[in-house]
């Protein structure tokens, strides 16, 4: 700052004194002061970003992701399995008793949205490829105050990726679900489920609409079928899901072939 203060006292001086190098003076003056402030300001910026970009968003979920890696090495390899994969309605489900006839791997974890399962997507992913897969993902999203449309689109990213990864499976997501909670979102998952349903021929998955079987006959969600905290179903609402996606799975000639331990 001293240095600052005494380049620009002494062009003043020479300026006032009508000398021809004082413009120059003032030109290398400035440049000396701006250009270093400038120079840290994008560098800031691009540390910003760079932080933003590489920082893990999802840190409260590293244990969650640590012990599916964990399944992964201490467990045989489970062939021709169903993988459940998203958010907290996966998490809770207990699969493995609901599908008894069908090998079954989890990998939801609670509270994430569908840029957090992108985000963590090599690790969810079992050792053997699964014969059939089912997502549920993208409520949480639009509860953190996501857009609609972006909500689909991220939706389809992972939908995209799955089927890239495992051409020959059966992809199925489960539409958004209605509940005494976040009912005020219904309008906005809706218009997800909408658009996600439409694409489903054209990008190779099949849609499942778990949403009415959880309505009364008032069209209101059905809060027999929750928890006490208006959120989670209850084992009486994983059974409407269990029933439906069951009878996907038979459909698709997948519920008589449980899966074996991957040599």
């Amino acid at each position: 700052m001293q240095t600052a203060n005494t380049s620009c006292a002494r062009f003043t001086a020479t300026r006032n004194g009508g000398k021809p190098w004082g413009r120059r003076l003032l030109v290398a003056a400035l440049v000396a002061l701006v250009f270093p402030a400038f120079a840290l300001s994008q560098a800031a910026e691009q540390d910003s970003s760079q932080v933003r970009v590489n920082a893990d968003p999802t840190f409260p979920f590293s244990r969650e992701i640590e012990a599916f890696a964990q399944a992964n090495e201490k467990g045989a390899a489970v062939s021709n399995a169903t993988l459940f994969l998203g958010s907290s309605s996966i998490r809770l489900w207990d699969i493995q008793t609901s599908f008894p006839d069908v090998g079954t791997v989890n990998r939801g974890f609670g509270g994430a949205t569908t840029r957090d399962v992108l985000h963590y997507y090599p690790r969810l992913l079992p050792p053997a490829k699964p014969r059939s897969v089912i997502v549920y993902v993208g409520e949480n999203d639009l509860a953190a105050g996501a857009h609609p449309q972006d909500v689909a689109r991220d939706v389809l990213v992972l939908l995209k990726r799955l089927r890239a990864d495992y051409p020959k499976a059966h992809i199925a997501y489960l539409s958004l679900k209605p509940s005494p909670i976040r009912w005020t979102l219904w309008p906005k998952m809706a218009a997800v489920n909408m658009t996600i349903a439409a694409r489903a021929r054209v990008q190779g998955f099949d849609y499942i609409d778990v949403s009415k079987t959880l309505l009364a006959l008032d069209g209101l969600p059905d809060a027999s079928l929750f928890r006490k905290d208006g959120l989670h179903m209850n084992a009486r609402g994983y059974d409407r899901w269990t029933h439906m996606v069951d009878a996907y799975l038979d459909h698709v000639g997948i519920d008589d072939s449980r899966g074996t331990a991957a040599s």
